[in-house]
């Protein structure tokens, strides 16, 4: 999700390294007893993983993003998250009737919520951009308040180099993952879905989404668009921000919470690492500059699953099979901090 935009620094050339850090600068670093306690147990499912994973070889190219021509491509910097099954307790993994066809056909009911253990609780599911903002680049654009100050309302999102879209494949792994946790029973709702509404919404819309939910827990599910060879997941945490309309100080520690559950879960159950270039190898990376998190006052975090314009990544997202496998990752780490909520 790297691109002019709300939440977003500007892509720098192509030739230049750009990381996903944002206007902040560097992550924040976790105060060292806490975030000793919070991650050793991800640091170690990722040594085991460096151990036992093949090598890969990243490489790729980029593409200016051209939103005035309606035209998919991608252009930017990056993201970054976490790893290991020993990071938290994983529930039992629900099984899966999704498809692994694109864009979610048959993959997402959307109807009641079954019985499970997660009955009664809420989830909101972000999908990261909209596929027809690049028909609608006048009313994205529009300013609105994120907190601490005014960004644009949303963005077209990235793509890999073939011109696979951020926002087809957020739609897709939203579907696959409303699926998964309606079968635990949870009350799932999108703040999008299949062209409805037209454009957006913008980044405080969507914030409201949850908020109005009452959501239990919230994700917003992009894709980054850094530099090749930058490889890997992040997720991204609120950082406690008091300023303006935004006060994330009472959703700052669990939404770290269910990031570190994501993140331990994700790494485990799709086998890509965490961020080579954001994070310092934790896969979580704490930012005070993002609407979505801003004007949360429910447990939030965003995902980047990875780096559309490397090739190793780009083929990992632009499959089906993986992209069942990221749902059933962030399902996971949903689920275990709903059963310790």
């Amino acid at each position: 999700m790297s691109y002019t935009g709300p939440d977003f620094d500007p892509p720098q050339p192509e030739h230049e390294h750009s990381g996903r850090s944002g206007r902040s600068g560097r992550p924040r670093r976790w105060p060292a007893v806490a975030g000793v306690a919070l991650v050793s147990g991800a640091l170690l499912g990722w040594l085991v993983y460096e151990a036992t994973a093949s090598s890969d070889s990243p490489s790729g190219g980029t593409a200016a993003a051209s939103a005035s021509s309606g035209s998919p491509s991608a252009s930017g910097a990056g993201k970054s998250p976490h790893s290991s099954r020993s990071a938290v307790p994983s529930a039992p993994a629900a099984s899966s009737s999704a498809s692994a066809g694109d864009d979610g056909k048959g993959a997402g009911s959307g109807g009641p919520a079954a019985s499970g253990p997660l009955k009664g609780k809420v989830v909101v599911i972000d999908p990261g951009h909209n596929p027809g903002n690049f028909q609608h680049t006048a009313e994205i654009n529009r300013q609105v308040d994120i907190g601490t100050n005014r960004k644009e309302c949303d963005t077209t999102g990235t793509s890999t180099n073939a011109g696979y879209t951020e926002a087809r494949f957020t739609l897709d792994v939203a579907h696959r993952l409303r699926t998964l946790l309606e079968q635990q029973g949870a009350t799932v709702k999108l703040t999008h879905d299949n062209g409805s509404p037209a454009w957006g919404p913008c980044v405080d819309e969507r914030a409201r989404i949850g908020n109005e939910a009452h959501a239990d827990a919230a994700i917003s599910l992009h894709a980054d668009g850094s530099a090749p060879g930058n490889r890997g997941f992040h997720v991204i945490l609120p950082a406690a921000v008091h300023s303006g309309s935004a006060d994330t100080r009472p959703i700052a520690a669990a939404s770290k919470k269910l990031g570190t559950m994501i993140a331990g879960n994700f790494v485990r159950v799709t086998d890509e690492p965490p961020s080579n270039y954001l994070g310092g190898g934790t896969g979580l990376v704490t930012r005070e500059d993002l609407g979505g998190l801003n004007l949360s006052t429910v447990p939030k975090v965003f995902i980047e699953c990875g780096n559309m314009r490397d090739s190793t990544d780009a083929a990992r997202l632009t499959s089906g099979d993986w992209r069942q496998k990221a749902a059933e990752g962030i399902s996971e780490g949903i689920v275990s901090f709903l059963r310790e909520s």
